[in-house]
Order: C-alpha cells, then structure tokens, then sequence
C-alpha cells in the first residue's frame, strides 16, 4: 500500500530544493538534495511531516472504505445466513487491512 502520494512527495522536493525525484518500489524516494551529485532518500521525518499534514493517501482511501463495505455486507450476510462466518472473515480481511496502515 502506498502511504504516499508522489504528488506530496514531489511538491515537498520542488519546495526545499531537492531534484530528479525518484520512487523506487511503493514507499522509498530518491533525490538529489541541494548542491549533491548523488541522489539520497528523502529522510523519514520529512516524509513523516508530510504524511501528518496530508492524511490518508488515495490508495490508503480506498482500502479504508474498502474495509468499511467488508464489515457492514459481513454483518448484513451473518444476520441474514444465522451464521458467524463471514464476521470472522471481514475480521481477518480489516486486521490486515489495518496491519498495512503501518509505516514501518
């Protein structure tokens, strides 16, 4: 899951001078910082503030609401079929939905 928008991350280079962004895999930016000749990862604080003033990526959206839709049509689905497991499958389902939330 993508906890950033490249969008975000790229405005943030533009703003403190860093060039030739670059993402390598879902989460890890590379850049030149001002004055280097080797691109560096942007520092994990910087993306840190970037994710406390932005919120939830899109992708984190989607999977929040995602999430959401899973429990409500397994709560529907267990009172309807008189049977617990769909609850115990949208539970699995949300606890690693949530476990993705993690950056670290």
């Amino acid at each position: 899951m993508k906890h950033f928008a490249d969008e975000w991350v790229n405005q943030w280079c533009e703003d403190n001078g860093w060039t030739d962004l670059v993402v390598d895999g879902k989460n890890t930016y590379w850049a030149f910082p001002p004055g280097a000749v080797m691109p560096e990862p942007i520092p994990s604080q910087e993306l840190r503030v970037i994710k406390d003033k932005k919120g939830l990526s899109p992708q984190e959206r989607i999977w929040a609401i995602a999430a959401v839709v899973v429990t409500i049509s397994a709560t529907i689905a267990s009172g309807v079929m008189k049977c617990p497991i769909p609850i115990v499958l949208a539970f699995a389902f949300c606890a690693v939905t949530v476990g993705q939330f993690d950056l670290d």
